[in-house]
């Protein structure tokens, strides 16, 4: 595997499967959500052994050092020797609160409801209402 000094951010993130495509990576770095070294960082921006990349992902931001500066795509087992992880425990705790929570971003009554609203509203809407016997007497008078 060649390696040089330096490499493009958007092709180093999708080499070393931080996203799926490049313009997936290309988009994130236009959006202000990647960042070298605390910077915010353009696609074009050369990625340097040593540097530290943070890749903000909703709800939490990734940080990586790079060990390799790459631009064709490796294999998984391989990314050990193109980049650490460095990203603070503090941030998984984040990921870990956000699963548990369910939608963090959807208030309750508003949009769509979830298949358990649905089911709910189901339910309610298949439950008799409670309805007295009453006898009718008919009077012939």
């Amino acid at each position: 595997m060649a390696t040089s000094t330096e490499a493009r951010l958007d092709k180093w993130l999708w080499a070393a499967r931080i996203f799926k495509t490049r313009t997936l990576a290309a988009d994130a770095c236009k959006n202000g959500r990647v960042a070298i070294n605390g910077a915010q960082a353009k696609p074009s921006r050369a990625v340097k052994v040593g540097d530290s990349v943070s890749v903000r992902k909703p709800p939490i931001t990734y940080t990586f050092k790079v060990l390799q500066a790459i631009e064709k795509r490796v294999g998984a087992k391989l990314l050990p020797e193109i980049l650490e992880n460095i990203t603070t425990p503090e941030q998984y705790e984040i990921l870990e609160m956000s699963r548990i929570s369910g939608f963090v971003d959807r208030a309750r009554g508003t949009g769509r409801p979830t298949k358990k609203d649905r089911r709910a509203l189901d339910d309610f809407a298949e439950t008799p209402l409670y309805i007295p016997d009453f006898e009718f007497d008919e009077d012939d008078d």
